[in-house]
């Protein structure tokens, strides 16, 4: 089983991709699961509009992200959320790609996460990568939103140290090794 994960954020410092990837290493347990950990940075294009994709056509970074997605078995995403929604970086690359098939998922497994350091724990934007990623043809088997981030998470030993919400996310991520 290949497993994709990354967040969606920009950030050096996100809390999203430090979920994420604790997500992804917990996958990574399981026989036979190759974990890769993307950085959304590395996907870095113009801002999407009609007249730019006219001049540009596909970028590269676009046809890249979008055969990663479909190299994967399953993917894990973790969202921050900026003003109620997804980050700038995030929905540029997701427009981009979606230009190339707007199936952009490919019927791929997916948990959705997202934190915040606050109590909403990203859940507006998480609610809204839930609702809308099976028009997009994503298979979400869990969302999982982890509230007041630096209260739940051990930033010394990298992991969940709230036992109820570490529970969820396993019981969550469960689904995608089925």
């Amino acid at each position: 089983m290949k497993l994709l994960a990354f967040a969606a954020s920009s950030s050096a410092k996100s809390i999203n991709k430090q979920l994420a990837t604790y997500a992804a290493q917990q996958v990574k347990h399981d026989e036979g699961v190759e974990v890769e950990i993307l950085d959304i940075n590395d996907y870095e294009m113009p801002l999407f509009s009609e007249n730019k994709e006219a001049q540009l056509g596909q970028p590269q970074q676009a046809k890249k992200f979008y055969d990663k997605l479909g190299e994967a078995d399953a993917i894990i995403i973790s969202f921050a959320e900026h003003n109620g929604s997804y980050t700038a970086a995030y929905k540029n690359l997701f427009d981009w790609t979606s230009r190339i098939d707007q199936k952009l998922f490919q019927n791929k497994a997916m948990v959705l996460l997202a934190t915040s350091p606050g109590p909403g724990g990203a859940a507006t934007v998480l609610a809204a990568a839930t609702g809308s990623a099976p028009y997009f043809a994503g298979d979400v088997k869990a969302n999982l939103s982890i509230p007041s981030f630096y209260d739940n998470f051990d930033m010394n030993s990298q992991q969940l140290s709230n036992p109820e919400l570490e529970d969820k996310l396993q019981s969550a991520l469960a689904l995608l090794v089925k």
